[in-house]
């Protein structure tokens, strides 16, 4: 999801609906204020967030969202859809049809999940050059062997859309039971990577993306806000 970051002028503009020539005599009569500040700079950089008035007109006064869903399995990663229930209509929070998902996770796999209304905090998570973490805890068909830790860390090849994948760290749990560390999120990127030992993927349960770990307290299909540490942790 881009960015909704813009010129002061063209957000009076189409919010008051008001022609841009216009705009500039209210800037310059010192009639819009954003975030309390009078501004008359039509160039003035403001984004979603951005509390913008018109006189005694409110324009804009959204509220930045931060949730943290443990996500169940059987849930898809949607805001629509019409064969499952999405992972919207679990939540309880006011804003919840505003918001998106940053990072999701397939049908059949759950944990951390992550919503939010603030584009720029997505984009931040999910950047490659980011290079977040995101540690999952995997169940396998077969038994690990040291072979898979090696192969994660020097990177798969995949032909199809000629990628090799970032090394990714994998500790063995127990003889079924895997961690893995991505940096990185390709299309069904564990389950194919492990798809190469031809070891089914049985469970696939997300921990942590970054600094936010799944809070242990929340039951699957349980969600809460994220706290001020939590949304500082990814970098903007």
């Amino acid at each position: 999801m881009q960015s909704k970051r813009g010129r002061l002028d063209r957000y009076v503009s189409v919010k008051a609906n008001i022609p841009r020539k216009s705009v500039r005599d209210l800037l310059l009569s010192g009639r819009v204020r954003v975030d309390g500040e009078i501004v008359k700079d039509m160039d003035r950089q403001v984004d979603e967030f951005s509390h913008i008035q018109l006189d005694d007109q409110i324009l804009q006064a959204n509220t930045p969202v931060y949730v943290m869903l443990h996500k169940p399995v059987g849930v898809v990663s949607a805001t629509k859809d019409n064969q499952h229930k999405t992972v919207i209509e679990l939540l309880a929070c006011e804003h919840r049809h505003g918001l998106h998902i940053a990072g999701r996770l397939d049908l059949n796999s759950s944990g951390l999940l992550l919503l939010t209304n603030d584009s720029r905090w997505s984009e931040a998570l999910m950047s490659p050059t980011q290079k977040v973490d995101k540690v999952y805890r995997v169940t396998l068909t077969n038994p690990l062997t040291h072979e898979y830790i090696t192969a994660f860390a020097d990177g798969m090849y995949f032909g199809f859309e000629e990628i090799t994948t970032q090394p990714a760290k994998l500790v063995i749990l127990d003889p079924h039971v895997a961690e893995v560390t991505l940096k990185e999120g390709k299309y069904h990127q564990i389950k194919r990577m492990f798809g190469r030992f031809r070891n089914p993927v049985m469970g696939l349960h997300r921990l942590s993306i970054g600094d936010i770990v799944l809070d242990e307290q929340l039951q699957p299909g349980e969600s809460r806000t994220l706290t001020a540490a939590e949304i500082a942790s990814i970098k903007i």
